[in-house]
């Protein structure tokens, strides 16, 4: 792309790919929106739950925006701070936080994950399910 000039990436030239089991339980699809210009630029990701699927433990160096296209979703930070987010609702993580994120046990949920500062810092640690059904 030149410096001026739009860049336009058809839907059907999108690739979907299954996630890596190692950093999400259950079924869960992404797919790059648009390339980032470079490792610092802004990342923009669609990302797909089947129910009750979810990331794994991580965090963001400069935060995470994720606006929820589709279903029921859930975040959920390490202080244990809960947001049952819907369709329409954006959920801003400060930078650093520790958190995860995925679909409601009822329902599938599309969101788009904007981020910027680099790669994911994925934490080694998976959801229990214990800490998804949250039993307080």
């Amino acid at each position: 792309m030149t410096a001026g000039s739009m860049d336009h990436v058809s839907g059907a030239s999108m690739s979907w790919e299954p996630a890596p089991q190692a950093w999400f339980t259950g079924d869960v699809w992404f797919g790059a929106l648009a390339p980032p210009v470079s490792p610092e630029s802004l990342n923009v990701l669609g990302v797909t739950f089947a129910p009750g699927a979810r990331t794994a433990w991580h965090r963001h160096i400069e935060g995470q925006v994720l606006y929820f296209v589709h279903g029921a979703g859930l975040v959920v930070n390490e202080a244990g701070d809960r947001v049952h987010a819907a369709a329409g609702d954006s959920v801003v993580i400060v930078p650093g936080e520790v958190h995860w994120h995925g679909a409601e046990p009822h329902s599938h949920a599309m969101h788009l994950s904007m981020t910027t500062g680099g790669a994911t810092e994925w934490l080694g640690r998976k959801v229990t399910d214990e800490e998804y059904a949250d039993p307080q």
